[in-house]
């Protein structure tokens, strides 16, 4: 009984769009969407990937609402979870991760088979797959961009959940065929260093460093925002 209120508490920490989109959370969320949404206003913003310096920064849960604000927005978004390392989207979503974004990329089913619908409204999921061990190479592909071309044909957004750009390359490869890159950083955990580091390597890549989501930083009760009918 107590592990099973555990993962309750779990998905509501990481889904607070959903849960609770009238939360002040929710509301950062949605601003974020805004700031993304300015940062593209002269270029298209069809794919963007999510990344952060190290592990357990937040990357993924920050991949999620962010996904699902852009669809609340009714748009047609398409998670993809990118991390075939240590993927998380399904355990975050519940979905089947037996098929996916590797079985893809190696020819085993069509984009179209591997696709999920989620319980919200808009919003579609592409779990990671089964772990390849070549991750690096299935991204930099030709099927990679080939998967790339044919989402965009049936979504406004595919947003990409990618590894940690400091442990491995994988963010940087996938930063050159997608629009935008957000990096997040955890306070109080990120240090400056690595924070820069991870600044600049995504900044040579040919999509657009879009900016960067500090998570957790500690805010009083009156730096919030409230908003009603």
């Amino acid at each position: 009984m107590a592990k099973r209120k555990k993962l309750v508490n779990h998905n509501v920490r990481h889904l607070i769009t959903k849960l609770n989109p009238r939360s002040p959370i929710s509301e950062q969320y949605r601003t974020i969407r805004t700031n993304l949404q300015f940062a593209a206003v002269d270029e298209a913003l069809d794919t963007m990937l999510v990344t952060s310096a190290g592990p357990s920064e937040g990357k993924s849960s920050t991949v999620a609402n962010l996904a699902i604000v852009f669809a609340q927005q009714e748009k047609k978004v398409l998670l993809v979870d990118a991390d075939m390392r240590k993927p998380t989207v399904h355990y975050t979503f519940r979905v089947d991760n037996r098929r996916g974004l590797s079985s893809v990329l190696v020819g085993e089913i069509s984009l179209l088979e591997a696709l999920t619908k989620s319980d919200i409204d808009g919003l579609d999921i592409l779990s990671s797959g089964p772990i390849p061990p070549n991750p690096s190479e299935l991204l930099g592909s030709k099927a990679m961009q080939q998967v790339i071309e044919e989402a965009k044909g049936h979504y406004d957004l595919i947003i990409f959940d990618t590894p940690p750009v400091l442990a491995v390359t994988d963010a940087q490869i996938l930063a050159n065929v997608v629009d935008g890159s957000l990096l997040v950083v955890r306070s109080k955990q990120t240090d400056q260093d690595s924070a820069t580091k991870a600044k600049e390597l995504l900044e040579p890549a040919k999509s657009k460093l879009l900016g960067v989501v500090l998570n957790d930083r500690e805010v009083t009760k009156n730096q919030y925002y409230y908003y009603g009918e």
